[in-house]
């Protein structure tokens, strides 16, 4: 072979007309979500937002899912030369049918299509325990359902964070506790973690043997080490986060967990991408960017930030949180693709017999409140959490607005899964509580305070009241008439309380719920009504006989 011999002052010349390094500031854009919860496509109810024409008012704007997910984050890459999509947790659990037939499987999946680069773990990542969570990292058949999707699951393209979650058997944590990344040759880590009470809202058996420590001392601790290797920007990933108000792009006050956490980070933190309350925010808190982005894909926090070549650290961070309307972001095909070949897939599954019933059960209400569909789901949420384990729970209500069609066979008598999740399609976690049971009497009267109508709680058996049309709002529930297990309800007693994922944040007004204590999460609302056809088929209606209306 002819060697080519290129003279000395050739080289020389190439060399100079090479393109010389870059200068200057480095600028990455990191792309981050939160709180996916496997809703592939839009959920129902978008997002809420100020009435630009009445700011005293909210708008609902459709946004949301895998499809326009994909194309906002595929847009606000556009243009720039450092991107990285990273996330705060909760991608996957009390997810949809289509996601949740498959054990998220097509959540990850579509994820990792996405070009998602790593995700603090949250607690619903540890709904079917932290062995299942190991495996939706690295991949491989479901242990019991076996590989039920078009294609083996491989596992996330992704990194799964957990820098306080710690294997008491080993020490260890039982995934990394962060990723480094280059950027133009400055290097960059991202943190990610899942608050210190996770134990207290999840089933215990999925995190036994694990140890979760406090958020702000893990983070303090990894800062010496990740000095050492070079590294001054840092990016902390928390599956923890607080309550504020405004807008989604603005944060005139906030409160919650995140505050106090932030407040005791170390300096060298740069920057907070926060979840697990649903918000969409963009704060400072302690002289630091801290951004939340909704929930279920409807919100993309773009936050710029500028790197210094000589000090490797950050010097400026600054968000926007874009809405990622589905008028606005077209389908991506490829999620489009993947949506449909689960779809296909998940039609028999969606047919499985789970029992009979006797008759239609009505969602109707009556007079008083009360009605036959509701009651049933009240008791089938407080059979599902009343053993020790699953909360010791007492008592259970239901929000009328989640029974969404009223139980019926299509075909005379068999009930199908399909046919459940039309009742309850929100999937909602169960949440057991504890409740004074003079909270108990300001959580019944709060079904007429604020609302746009009276919105009368379903309520399981062993549980009665009276309510007075006659009497004022904040005084409706008769006096005395409280009772839970024929007995008088004690004011001071602490009761354990069932109630849904929607409720236990305060949904449709119901805010003294917001206060119960020695929370326990269990299984999804859907599967719990599953387990009580399942065990009383044929099911039929019982007596309204649980709330009384006087006048």
């Amino acid at each position: 072979m002819m060697r080519l011999l290129v003279p000395a002052v050739v080289v020389s010349l190439l060399a100079a007309c090479a393109a010389p390094p870059p200068e200057g500031p480095v600028a990455l854009r990191i792309l981050a979500i939160n709180d996916f919860h496997g809703n592939l496509k839009p959920s129902a109810g978008g997002i809420r937002i100020p009435d630009p024409a009445d700011p005293s008012k909210r708008i609902v704007v459709p946004a949301g899912g895998s499809e326009h997910l994909a194309t906002a984050v595929q847009g606000l890459r556009a243009g720039h030369r450092n991107t990285i999509f990273v996330a705060a947790g909760d991608l996957i659990g009390a997810s949809p049918l289509l996601s949740a037939l498959f054990h998220d499987e097509p959540t990850v999946e579509s994820l990792s299509m996405m070009g998602l680069a790593a995700s603090a773990v949250g607690n619903h990542e540890f709904d079917e325990g932290w062995q299942e969570l190991l495996r939706m990292q690295a991949g491989g058949c479901h242990p019991k359902d076996g590989c039920r999707g078009p294609q083996p699951y491989r596992g996330a393209g992704f990194q799964y964070l957990a820098a306080s979650t710690i294997d008491t058997a080993t020490g260890r944590t039982i995934l990394p506790a962060y990723i480094l990344r280059e950027f133009d040759g400055i290097p960059v880590a991202f943190i990610g973690l899942t608050l210190k009470g996770t134990p207290g809202i999840v089933t215990p058996a999925g995190v036994a043997g694990l140890d979760f420590r406090d958020e702000a001392e893990t983070v303090n601790a990894l800062v010496p080490e990740l000095r050492a290797k070079g590294v001054e920007a840092i990016v902390v990933l928390i599956h923890e986060g607080g309550m504020a108000t405004g807008g989604h792009n603005e944060c005139p006050a906030i409160s919650g967990a995140i505050v106090e956490i932030v407040g005791r980070l170390d300096r060298a933190v740069d920057l907070v991408v926060s979840g697990h309350t649903h918000q969409a925010y963009n704060c400072v808190i302690d002289g630091r960017l801290v951004t939340s982005a909704d929930k279920y894909g409807t919100v993309v926090s773009a936050i710029d930030v500028t790197l210094d070549r000589r000090s490797r650290d950050v010097t400026m961070a600054r968000a926007d949180n874009v809405i990622v309307r589905t008028a606005e972001f077209a389908k991506d095909p490829a999620q489009t693709k993947l949506i449909a070949a689960y779809e296909t897939l998940a039609a028999p599954l969606e047919g499985r017999v789970v029992g009979r019933i006797a008759a239609p059960l009505s969602r109707e209400v009556n007079g008083a409140g009360e009605s036959v569909l509701g009651n049933i789901i009240a008791d089938a949420q407080l059979a599902a959490t009343q053993a020790a384990a699953e909360g010791g729970a007492e008592l259970a209500f239901m929000n009328p607005g989640g029974v969404r069609a009223d139980l019926v066979s299509k075909s005379g008598g068999p009930v199908t899964y399909g046919d459940l999740f039309t009742v309850q399609p929100f999937s909602n976690a169960l949440v057991t509580m504890s409740l004074t049971g003079a909270q108990i009497v300001s959580l019944l009267e709060q079904q007429w305070l604020n609302q746009p109508r009276p919105r009368i709680l379903h309520v399981a058996r062993g549980f009665s009241y009276a309510w007075d049309a006659a009497r004022p709002e904040g005084s409706r529930v008769v006096p005395g008439s409280v009772r839970i297990g024929g007995q008088p309800v004690d004011p001071v007693r602490r009761y354990r309380v069932t109630v849904n994922e929607f409720l236990a944040s305060g949904g449709d007004g119901f805010a003294v719920l917001r206060e119960g204590q020695q929370r326990v999460f269990g299984r999804f609302d859907v599967d719990a009504l599953e387990a009580w056809v399942a065990a009383h088929s044929p099911l039929a209606a019982g007596p309204l006989d649980r709330i009384r209306r006087l006048n």
